[in-house]
């Protein structure tokens, strides 16, 4: 969430931001919401002003009624009561107009950092390096949802009986080669730093609005209504979360923390080269990474997970590219995005398989997640986060581009996960 005090200072600069995020009518809702602050304020000091007056005339009755001038305390008091009725009128008006502040706070979206390319859709995004050589498959090589039935080792038949489109059923060397890649991710997490963290997989409504999936993918989020509970979309959600309403000691700074969890998003679309077999699933398992550290810090420590995340990807011999994302393929919540994909040589095509982001303080702010300074000013963090990784498109890349005719071989650095080399 936006700062009032930066959207106040600064308004010509977050209306160039949030338009660079093709934030529709940009100008316009930034001046309403100044505009409701406002009106906020003035009711406030209005509302400031009677009180003061009240408890001054309080003061005053006491005097009186020690002095034996009761009728005068009595008119006195009359004045009280219509103040408090005065004060609980404008009280009433104040809790609306927070609650709507609120609300169109909620709206905003963060502001791109300086850094991010002019685009609107994927096709303006800016390549930032590319990885490793493009394999070059046999003849009549197949796309993953060819090979999966082919080795019988997913079956999206059984995963529509039991639940529904989009929730594969995992068996057989498919079920092993998961496993094995969520332990790989793990541990290299605990080799990098990271605690492992096991967080819940439902999410209250306050957690949701923390990490800033609600409002804006209400419509994607799987909601249990009767507890009003919410499926995770990510990890991120959860792990951040932890640290909600927390004042963290500036010598505990970065927290690094890593989970495993499953996800899930309705990834609505239409049937397609896009949406086939793994590329896009409503349930699938991720390994997600979370930093919390110092503002000067945070565009450093992007770097780092940036790096740390390509590190995984060369480990597993994939070809691969980053992605500085423009301001119109951005996520609601980050300043600066770094998308990673692989390239999957059955279907020639860039797969992403990870985010890597810096929220600034945007997260922060929703959550009240703060440290003191050096001066001892509470102040905001920063908060990051970066798939490390996604399974489903690394699986369809790893099986895809290590298909040979009899069998698909696996990179090395699974092997001791596994306990076997091919899948045949």
């Amino acid at each position: 969430m936006l700062q009032l005090s930066v959207l106040r200072e600064q308004t010509d600069l977050v209306v160039a931001g949030l338009t660079k995020k093709n934030y529709k009518n940009a100008a316009d809702e930034v001046a309403a919401l100044l505009d409701l602050d406002q009106r906020r304020r003035q009711v406030q000091s209005e509302h400031d002003e009677l009180q003061a007056r009240s408890n001054s005339i309080s003061k005053e009755i006491g005097i009186l009624m020690k002095n034996g001038e009761r009728e005068k305390a009595e008119s006195y008091k009359s004045q009280t009561t219509e103040l408090k009725q005065q004060a609980k009128t404008l009280a009433d008006q104040l809790t609306t107009l927070e609650e709507d502040l609120q609300a169109a706070l909620y709206k905003l979206p963060n502001l791109p950092h300086e850094s991010v390319p002019v685009g609107r859709t994927a096709e303006d995004n800016e390549v930032v390096l590319q990885h490793g050589e493009i394999p070059e498959l046999h003849a009549g090589a197949q796309p993953h949802w060819e090979l999966i039935q082919k080795y019988d080792i997913i079956d999206f038949d059984l995963g529509n009986k039991i639940t529904g489109a989009g929730f594969p059923v995992y068996k057989k060397q498919g079920a092993r080669l998961q496993r094995a890649l969520i332990n790989f991710f793990l541990d290299e997490a605990m080799k990098a730093g990271y605690t492992e963290i096991q967080p819940p997989i439902l999410v209250n409504e306050a957690s949701g609005y923390g990490t800033g999936q609600l409002p804006d993918k209400d419509g994607q989020m799987y909601h249990a209504t009767e507890d009003n509970y919410y499926l995770i979309p990510t990890a991120e959600v959860p792990i951040t979360n932890l640290y909600r309403d927390v004042i963290v000691p500036a010598d505990q700074l970065p927290i690094k923390n890593a989970g495993h969890t499953p996800c899930f998003r309705r990834e609505a679309g239409s049937w397609g080269a896009d949406v086939r077999g793994l590329n896009r699933l409503h349930q699938f398992d991720k390994v997600e990474i979370v930093q919390i550290t110092l503002p000067e810090k945070s565009y450093e420590v992007l770097e780092e997970m940036s790096s740390y995340i390509q590190g995984l990807l060369q480990k597993l011999e994939l070809p691969y590219r980053v992605l500085r994302l423009c301001g119109g393929d951005m996520g609601f919540t980050s300043a600066l995005t770094y998308d990673m994909e692989v390239y999957s040589t059955a279907q020639g095509r860039w797969l992403e398989v990870s985010s890597c982001s810096n929220f600034e303080t945007y997260q922060a702010n929703r959550l009240k997640l703060r440290y003191k300074n050096e001066a001892g000013k509470t102040q905001l963090l920063h908060t990051l986060n970066g798939s490390a990784l996604a399974l489903p498109r690394i699986v369809a890349a790893i099986l895809e581009n290590n298909q040979t005719p009899d069998g698909i071989n696996l990179p090395k650095v699974l092997h001791p996960y596994l306990g076997f080399e091919k899948i045949s």
